[in-house]
């Protein structure tokens, strides 16, 4: 009997054709795309995002697969989520019994922007914080310049969080005056991205940082194992350094030499800024700065989140000092004195970007800015899935509320359409609208992408202004004339929704102004783009771009 059961069993797996078996893997094939497309459905609130998802899953059934199951969904890792909450309750208990209050200020502000504002504090916990001297850095002589003076002066903590760091060039002089600091005695932490700064990671100088002293950090580490729990694409954005826990500098400024930095891909020098903040405040940008590094190398790894653990706990006043003692005082009077006569130094001269002979151009004239007093501001860190999209809120909010004029700058221009949709609305009503980003940028995807809004912007009344003097990677937005976003967000998708980034809204008119100095100088080195010229290019351009367009949500 056994002998007939084996014979019907392996008849009727003889019976099966090809087609058969065709026809099973089609079945199967359509409930994993209903499956996958439920999924992307659900899982997914960004229309745009979702339609391209579907796009390349059922374009590239397989590839589509693998791509989504890998990079589809932000997922920052449950550990790693679950760190940056422990250490943020950890400091926020410190605050709280060092009696610092970060999610006030509502009142400095004009009532206009009150609620813009509060999008930031309800999703950072970080209010308004005033009395602060800034000062815009526009050349990365200056930026290194200081940024070295005060590391030198630095008697306490030096805190640096990077996604780029490229050990060439000037980039050298920090790293070793950061090993002087190290040497006498100041704590220094360097967060820097494991992909943004691998070259870094594999190089001498973090070698002799490590043996100098300073603790040096990977943010988000990749690895095969790793992308099963989390997108190994999440990357660390932000850029950010604190002294002595009340010098804090942000921007667009990566830590890299524009002479050395990716000089092979034939778009320039890149063109960065940053902010200078001093505040003597217990709570100020520099300390929500502080907040904001200190709980991000603790999410690293339960090895940094129990040290910090165990340093609240013995010694609360290491990072934030509300009441300092008299060494304390002391040190900070003599690091005060030399700021002064930095920044009487540094505003007496304008300075210029070289530029190599491929761009047409051999300089621009960008000012030197003096100090600001007294400038009112907001720190508002993103991260995926801590602090939602607060940004993207925050930018699509403050755009619907202008009234004379939207200056922004940018070097990677992928709007969703309802961002895209709010700057055609506003230059409709009346507002000037000025877009300012380069004429090339190093990601062919993203400059076809970019290309594909053009035409409706221009039919809108925006303006195009093509930056021919290199990769302009400033970030900022100028909002009539009392408001800014200022620091390493894009106008893409990526920064909104999947790079842990981090901005200054700026209300200060004085600071403000300075910012649409510096794009005023940008805009005396762009060609303006014209409707007639955009649409004599061939149709098959423009077909090109809108397909890539498609798929501008991913990029």
């Amino acid at each position: 009997m056994e002998d007939n059961i084996d014979a019907l069993a392996t008849e009727q797996l003889t019976s099966w054709s090809w087609g058969d078996f065709a026809s099973l893997g089609l079945i199967l094939h359509i409930v994993l795309m209903i499956v996958m497309t439920l999924r992307i459905v659900s899982v997914q609130r960004n229309i745009g995002v979702s339609i391209a998802w579907i796009a390349v899953l059922y374009t590239l059934p397989v590839v589509g697969l693998i791509a989504y199951i890998l990079l589809g969904e932000p997922m920052i890792g449950r550990r790693y989520r679950q760190r940056i909450d422990e250490a943020s309750l950890l400091m926020n208990n410190m605050a709280t019994r060092e009696r610092l209050i970060f999610d006030q200020g509502q009142d400095l502000i004009p009532e206009d922007y009150r609620g813009v504002s509060r999008i930031g504090t309800y999703k950072t916990g970080f209010g308004i914080f005033s009395d602060h001297k800034m000062q815009l850095l526009t050349a990365p002589q200056t930026i290194f310049d200081r940024l070295i003076s005060d590391i030198d002066n630095a008697k306490r903590t030096i805190l640096l969080e990077f996604y780029i760091i490229y050990p060439k060039g000037q980039v050298i002089a920090v790293l070793k005056a950061l090993q002087a600091a190290a040497r006498r005695g100041v704590e220094c932490h360097i967060l820097a991205d494991s992909v943004g700064s691998f070259s870094f990671f594999n190089s001498p100088e973090h070698r002799a940082l490590a043996q100098a002293g300073a603790f040096v950090h990977q943010s988000l580490p990749v690895g095969l194992f790793k992308t099963l729990f989390k997108r190994s694409d999440l990357r660390n954005h932000r850029k950010i350094v604190v002294i002595d826990g009340y010098i804090g500098y942000t921007g667009s400024f990566n830590l890299i030499d524009p002479k050395f930095f990716k000089q092979d891909k034939a778009v320039g020098q890149w063109i960065d800024i940053m902010i200078r903040s001093v505040s003597q405040q217990p709570v100020s940008i520099a300390t929500a700065m502080t907040k904001v590094i200190v709980t991000d190398i603790s999410a690293e790894n339960n090895d940094n989140l129990n040290a910090l653990d165990q340093r609240l706990n013995n010694y609360t006043r290491k990072l934030y000092i509300s009441n300092p003692t008299i060494n304390d005082i002391n040190s900070r009077v003599q690091v005060l004195r030399d700021d002064s006569h930095s920044d009487r130094l540094y505003t007496q001269h304008n300075l210029t970007y070289s530029l190599p002979a491929s761009t047409g151009l051999t300089s621009i004239a960008i000012p030197q800015m003096p100090v600001v007093e007294d400038v009112v501001a907001q720190l508002i860190p993103s991260a995926p899935q801590v602090t939602g999209h607060v940004i993207y809120n925050t930018l699509v909010t403050i755009i619907h509320r202008a009234n004379h004029r939207i200056q922004l700058t940018t070097p990677y221009f992928v709007p969703d359409e309802a961002l895209s949709g709010a700057l055609t609305t506003a230059a409709r009503r009346g507002v000037e609208v000025t877009l300012i980003i380069p004429k090339k940028v190093d990601s062919f995807l993203v400059q076809h992408a970019s290309q594909a809004y053009y035409q409706e912007l221009l039919e809108a009344g925006v303006k195009i202004a093509l930056f021919r003097g290199g990769l302009l990677h400033t970030k900022t937005v100028v909002i009539d004339d009392d408001y800014c976003l200022f620091g390493t967000v894009n106008i893409d998708m990526r920064s909104f929704y999947l790079n842990m980034e981090v901005s200054l809204a700026i209300y200060t008119p004085e600071m403000v102004a300075q910012v649409a100095e510096c794009q005023e100088s940008y805009l005396q080195n762009c060609h303006y783009l014209q409707l007639a010229e955009w649409q004599q290019r061939p149709s098959y351009k423009h077909l090109f771009d809108n397909v890539i367009r498609l798929f501008s949500p991913l990029l």
